[in-house]
């Protein structure tokens, strides 16, 4: 696709934009909305270098035609960070698409709401229940956030979410420990809400909420279709770097031998190197046996024994662009 002087024009106004919003930069960012309003009305139609080398695939899916707002959430990743200041920068984008009568508002606050909720970046610069405040208020829709979530482990702001208006799942109930809940869910839920329940019960290493669905007679060796299908829930237990979570399964019965249909690799003989969330110690292979980060890093993807091996290239959870979403709630 051949680009116009008006696409480079834009390009580099949302360049100039972000470049505000990254920095915090309040007074700037708001001097160039004034001078440009479009910047709070339209999607960015192609992006340059600035932004495809950093995120590469994000644009060719769920980060695809982004509008500005959507810059606030820092996923897909690309400064690892967040200013302190992020709220009250989203806050004046949503104040100047409003007075700009933006017809397409509901759309860029709903879809900002899903990337704040994904984003573990947010979580850790310790905005993200401010963002979703802020988000909520302006009318952001709930629904279906306190899943998205969960994916990456954001409990706190799963339990905001629902306190702001969320309806709570299956899942939620799970991962939060609100067995109440959990036994009224699962009277009414359909076997491809548990098994969703169950893998992200698995993905954050829940013990107690996988030994809950088990007992409720959930299939230990089904994946789900709207999460990380390529994989087993004993796969995703596995990344989760939690020892008594696949003791579990494995008690239960999951299977050792099933192959990821993306990485190849069975629960035994794969390991998805997660060093970036700060977990120090990786169960690897079928003698239970324990590795550092350094370990795993000086691996380079060499067999450690004929049935135990390390991937240290693997990507973490969501980092792939385009193959980590929640499909059942995403809206997408």
């Amino acid at each position: 696709m051949s680009t116009t002087p008006d696409d480079s024009a834009q390009d580099a106004d949302f360049r100039e934009a972000v470049s505000a919003i990254d920095a915090g930069d309040l007074a700037e960012l708001e001097r160039l909305v004034a001078a440009n309003p479009a910047l709070v009305r339209d999607r960015l139609e192609l992006p340059g270098a600035w932004l495809r080398d950093t995120i590469g695939r994000a644009l060719d899916g769920f980060f695809r035609r982004p509008y500005l707002l959507w810059f606030v959430a820092e996923d897909p990743v690309r400064n690892g960070r967040l200013p302190e200041n992020i709220a009250s920068v989203a806050r004046a984008i949503i104040d100047a698409a409003r007075r700009e009568g933006t017809a397409n508002l509901q759309e860029q606050l709903d879809y900002a709401l899903t990337l704040v909720s994904w984003s573990w970046i947010a979580r850790q610069s310790g905005v993200q229940i401010e963002l979703i405040d802020v988000l909520v208020d302006a009318g952001a829709a709930t629904d279906g956030n306190p899943n998205n979530a969960l994916v990456n482990g954001n409990f706190a702001a799963a339990e905001h979410l629902v306190e702001r208006g969320a309806t709570l799942t299956l899942a939620t109930a799970l991962c939060l420990g609100r067995w109440d809940d959990v036994d009224r869910l699962l009277g009414t839920a359909s076997d491809q809400q548990k098994r969703f329940s169950f893998v992200v019960s698995a993905l954050n290493g829940k013990v107690d909420a996988l030994r809950r669905m088990i007992r409720a007679g959930v299939d230990v060796n089904a994946p789900s279709a709207d999460l990380y299908s390529h994989g087993t829930p004993l796969h995703h237990a596995v990344s989760s770097g939690s020892l008594p979570a696949v003791q579990v399964l494995v008690e239960a019965g999951a299977g050792l031998n099933s192959k990821d249909s993306a990485w190849g690799g069975t629960p035994l003989t794969t390991i998805p190197c997660a060093c970036s969330f700060g977990a120090e110690r990786r169960w690897v292979g079928p003698s239970i046996t324990w590795v550092s980060p350094r370990e795993l890093t000086q691996a380079n993807s060499t067999p450690k024994s004929p049935r135990t091996f390390v991937r240290a290239t693997a990507t973490p959870r969501r980092i792939v662009a385009g193959t980590h979403r929640v499909n059942s709630t995403t809206r997408r």
